[in-house]
């Protein structure tokens, strides 16, 4: 038995084919234009930005050195290149995808951090921290792309023989410690500190919409960082959500016979890490510099204007906005 051959119907693997190149396409011109949009305002960029444009850069990774021989596949009913290519785009997929879910971790601590420390951020996130992080999800990430090449778990096909990742079917006999290890460090510890951050965020911007309001006047900097923190639950969500199901089929086939998955069931699986890349598609987050210089200017006004501005209410929001960082 070809174990490369499509289990798929010709109709379905061309349809196939044809959405994962719709998702590459997708996944290379958005990421793209989030890296050039870096690049042109290098100058400007603050150092939480990094993470952002980081991310970008493993999603354009994946749409660039995985997709496409997925898409020749798909439309030659069979996997190409044999065992190199199964494997090379198992680690390919293993490497882009937990560099991707330590990005997502590290930006939600760095937000988590700076909503703490609006007075001063830049003491508590600076340009070497955030080098040192961007750095430390890349090595993570190829640490555990290597474990299965050097033993410790295995690639092999999906069993419906379009894509290659990690061979949970035939790891039952090397015991669950590898799968343990793996959805304990790569999906289930990252997703509660990224929901714990981003709730401590939320419940921060509660309590100081909140205070805001108070006075009457809510400042535009609390939407933007409302605004912000939206995209990042959405986009967090949208991560969790899709590979979620993954790892609990996954999981299940490894202590199941996998072969009573229908085919056209396992075909999601091959596709979650294109979906992904798409819904994380934005713009890199950055403040207004146009509002910034306006609040500044304001500033400056209400502390000529003596104790009359030192009552008003209006001074901690001036605080907040001239001290965010996205």
């Amino acid at each position: 038995m070809d174990i490369y051959a499509s289990a798929l119907s010709p109709a379905l693997d061309i349809g196939t084919g044809c959405y994962l190149l719709v998702l590459t396409v997708l996944s290379i011109i958005g990421n793209l234009l989030v890296v050039i949009m870096a690049f042109k305002r290098s100058s400007r960029m603050k150092p939480p930005e990094l993470l952002s444009v980081n991310l970008a850069l493993t999603d354009l990774g994946a749409a660039v050195f995985m997709y496409p021989l997925a898409v020749a596949s798909a439309w030659s009913h069979h996997w190409l290149g044999g065992d190199a290519s199964c494997i090379y785009y198992g680690l390919a997929g293993f490497f882009f995808g937990s560099a991707s879910v330590m990005n997502l971790t590290a930006l939600a601590v760095v937000r988590f951090i700076v909503s703490l420390n609006l007075h001063s951020p830049k003491e508590k996130v600076s340009w070497r921290k955030v080098k040192i992080l961007c750095l430390w999800s890349w090595l993570y990430a190829l640490i555990w792309a290597l474990f299965p090449i050097l033993g410790w778990g295995r690639y092999g096909p999906e069993p419906f023989g379009l894509s290659c990742s990690l061979a949970w079917g035939e790891m039952k006999q090397e015991g669950p410690s590898f799968v343990i290890s793996l959805f304990s460090f790569n999906l289930v510890l990252p997703s509660v500190v990224i929901i714990c951050c981003y709730f401590g965020i939320a419940m921060k911007l509660y309590f100081t919409y909140k205070k805001s309001a108070n006075s009457n006047h809510v400042p535009n900097i609390i939407k933007l960082h409302r605004r912000l923190l939206i995209i990042a639950i959405l986009i967090s969500i949208g991560f969790i959500g899709c590979w979620t199901p993954y790892g609990l089929v996954s999981l299940w086939s490894i202590f199941n016979d996998s072969s009573k998955i229908p085919p056209e069931q396992e075909l999601p699986k091959g596709s979650e890490a294109a979906v992904v890349a798409v819904r994380r598609l934005q713009p890199v987050p950055r403040f207004p510099q146009r509002e910034r210089q306006q609040h500044l200017h304001g500033q400056r006004e209400r502390q000529i204007q003596g104790n009359t501005a030192g009552n008003f209410a209006g001074d901690h929001r001036v605080e907040t906005v001239t001290h965010f960082t996205p």
